[in-house]
């Protein structure tokens, strides 16, 4: 798969995991595995990305006596989502021509 490609569709499933509830890293872990793997150093690469492009916030709150840090999505980042969603549909439309093609050559 393109990198870039990859890079935003990882981008865009934190957020997504994040949407309904603020959450900390390794529970995103947890709550993306049923539909990818994804290690915690590249989870931590990622929310630090989207929190620079001011899609999520942090904060810090105690935790059994442990700091832990908790993620939040902004109105940017639910944008971006809904962007997502429109790029899909046009995504999903070169899919079908690609693979319509591919048929045709079978």
């Amino acid at each position: 798969m393109d990198v870039q490609l990859k890079r935003g569709l990882l981008d865009v499933c934190v957020l997504a995991a994040i949407k309904d509830e603020d959450s900390y890293g390794y529970k995103i872990i947890k709550d993306m595995k049923p539909f990818l793997e994804l290690s915690e150093s590249t989870l931590y690469t990622i929310l630090k990305r989207l929190e620079t492009a001011e899609l999520l916030t942090v904060h810090t709150a105690e935790h059994n006596g442990r700091l832990r840090k908790y993620y939040h999505i902004t109105d940017k980042g639910r944008g971006r989502l809904s962007e997502f969603a429109k790029e899909w549909d046009e995504l999903m439309a070169v899919y079908r021509f690609v693979t319509q093609e591919e048929k045709g050559y079978e």
